[in-house]
């Protein structure tokens, strides 16, 4: 059948000209319904949700001027990333756990990306701000510290870095109520989990309250628990965390009562 749609020779379309091929008609339909799914989300009322095509090609137009205004604004906003990195008027010294150097940063961006932070650096508050100009973060080494800085201001980690750190991250978001880097953080393991990293992403998960995260890691170990719980992983993660080897054991045994009566 020819499609008026799909075709590469609309000139040579026999009459009817109308005709759509089954592709295009449930692609047609997914896209509506996908727009219609993104709107309603939004609020908007259901007499104005898509239509037709026709709707679909404003909507679309519509998003792209959006994101091309979003880009803008982002670019407008992104100068603490410059200031940070050309050390533009830094006012304030962050230390990690090991002995190197500090590393200079901004009191106001730390204020605005953390309640404890802000608490900190206040002169009026219970705690006197730090007298020499420095907080240290004993929990992070020096290179973790760079790469929490460098979450706060831009927003964004390179994936090999994020990976090699997420643990940490995630464990100093949880510490300091950067909620954006805990929800990155948990985002981040919810996509990487593997039988390799189910134990580490349990245990922090449990850590920094992720229950989301701490569900679907638990029903990712029963469901591998030959691979991962007979390994020497799991010896030292038993003895460690025997809370959730506990929880693991009665997870087990849920899922094995369940597959009985099904």
């Amino acid at each position: 059948m020819d499609c008026s749609v799909c075709t590469s020779m609309p000139a040579q379309l026999r009459p009817p000209r109308n005709t759509i091929c089954g592709a295009c008609y449930e692609g047609a339909r997914s896209l509506i319904s996908f727009i219609n799914k993104l709107e309603a989300a939004q609020g908007i009322d259901k007499a104005n949700l898509c239509k037709n095509l026709m709707n679909v090609s404003t909507w679309v137009v519509d998003m792209k001027e959006s994101s091309e205004e979003l880009d803008e604004k982002i670019k407008f906003v992104s100068g603490f990333v410059v200031a940070f990195r050309d050390q533009i008027h830094t006012d304030i010294q962050l230390r990690s756990g090991e002995n190197r150097p500090s590393i200079p940063a901004h009191r106001a961006l730390l204020a605005i990306r953390s309640e404890i932070f802000s608490n900190m650096l206040d002169s009026d508050g219970c705690k006197a701000p730090p007298s020499d100009d420095t907080i240290t973060l004993p929990e992070l080494n020096h290179e973790e510290l760079e790469c929490f800085l460098e979450l706060l201001y831009s927003g964004d980690l390179a994936e090999e870095r994020m990976s090699k750190h997420v643990y940490s991250l995630s464990l100093a978001a949880d510490k300091y109520g950067v909620s954006f880097l805990q929800k990155l953080c948990e985002r981040h393991m919810l996509k990487s989990l593997s039988s390799s990293n189910a134990l580490d992403v349990l245990e922090v998960a449990d850590t920094c309250s992720f229950l989301l995260l701490k569900e679907n890691a638990l029903n990712y170990i029963v469901k591998n628990m030959n691979e991962i719980v007979f390994s020497a992983k799991y010896d030292t993660f038993a003895l460690k965390n025997p809370h959730l080897s506990v929880q693991i054991t009665r997870a087990s045994l849920m899922d094995a009562r369940r597959n009985c009566v099904g």
